[in-house]
């Protein structure tokens, strides 16, 4: 919102135009003591010849907008740009100027509501540090893959906000979720509205070839719902399928490491019957849920560290590699290995699991 033109109440000139006063003169040398410091505009006599020497001038010409104090630049703008980005939203979503994707994807909600909601336990609540940013392209796909763990799936959402916030190209994550969560009423809308869509090759290899970033965590239900004492131990990654749809498209595989997030619901049992009764994979038990009802489904403040590292590059391969079965085993390995080894570096660099 472009700023607003402020006139000062006692501003000698504005006054002059409804009434014309004679000139006056008044130097440094006569300010009163405990007026400010600073020397306001000196009204120059007429035919003197000004100097460059003279007292510099404070105020602004008539017309000029006049600089914000710090505190308004701070508070006053800053608020007011929060309010119109506000009514402009509202009034795209009032009048359809927005747009969905073929996946369902809302780029403008997601930005301007989903990310909001999600930001603040980022930033505030799990205190998430990002390391290895730059090792995410600028354009182009790629397939950021990542441990799963946490009970509960914030850790992709988490790492959504980490590639949003802090690639210099504010790059959005296009997640692979299991179809257990576009069975949910609620969950499915707001999946499909962030740009999740189902984890299948063809979903993906769309992706890709758009030039999205797309994000996977091969553990699946394996990794976010097994017991606390396996805790950053990753499982299997099932068969490689993400190898041999990077193969396919040639696009470079960005290992992901995600520590904090086992910690925030010690899952210390799993009543498999009531899982079977509700349809879910796991029913977990932690030291507060079910115990202490709704309080118990708050997740406990852990300090988070996302580590994105050195992209493993596919585009050297022929196109008939991604059939070669050795090969996808061989690069899956390679990529769980490394997200492996930097889960066990960060785990000795962390100071506590909670700071």
């Amino acid at each position: 919102m472009a700023d607003a033109k402020v006139i000062p109440f006692d501003d000698d000139r504005s006054r002059g135009s409804a009434v014309q006063r004679p000139p006056r003169r008044r130097s440094a040398g006569s300010r009163r003591k405990g007026d400010p410091t600073v020397v306001r505009e000196v009204q120059h006599l007429p035919g003197r010849t000004i100097q460059q020497d003279d007292v510099p001038v404070t105020r602004e010409e008539p017309g000029a907008p006049v600089k914000p104090e710090p505190e308004e630049q701070s508070g006053g703008s800053g608020w007011d740009r929060r309010i119109a980005g506000g009514l402009a939203f509202l009034r795209r979503r009032l009048t359809g100027e927005y747009e969905v994707d073929d996946f369902g994807y809302d780029q403008d909600l997601t930005d301007q509501v989903l990310m909001s909601m999600l930001r603040p336990f980022y930033e505030k609540y799990f205190r998430v540090e990002v390391k290895g940013i730059e090792n995410i392209p600028s354009d182009g796909g790629a397939l950021i893959v990542a441990n799963h763990s946490g009970t509960l799936p914030l850790d992709g959402l988490m790492m959504q906000v980490a590639v949003h916030d802090n690639h210099p190209a504010g790059r959005h994550l296009r997640l692979l979720a299991a179809d257990l969560v576009f069975m949910l009423p609620v969950v499915n809308e707001l999946a499909r509205k962030a740009g999740h869509t189902l984890a299948c090759a063809e979903d993906a290899e769309r992706l890709l070839q758009r030039g999205e970033l797309v994000g996977v965590m091969p553990e699946g239900f394996k990794g976010v719902g097994k017991p606390f004492s396996d805790r950053y131990k990753l499982q299997r990654f099932g068969r490689g399928g993400f190898v041999s749809t990077a193969l396919r498209q040639g696009t470079p595989i960005i290992p992901c490491s995600i520590v904090g997030a086992e910690e925030i619901y010690p899952m210390i049992g799993n009543a498999k019957t009531l899982a079977r009764l509700l349809g879910f994979p796991y029913f977990p038990i932690t030291p507060t849920f079910p115990w202490l009802g709704p309080l118990g489904a708050v997740p406990l403040p852990t300090k988070w560290t996302i580590q994105f590292g050195e992209p493993i590059l596919t585009d050297g391969y022929p196109p008939e590699a991604a059939e070669d079965p050795m090969l996808m085993f061989n690069l899956t390995d390679q990529v769980r290995e490394q997200i492996q080894h930097t889960l066990y570096k960060l785990l000795v660099q962390r100071r506590s699991v909670f700071f």
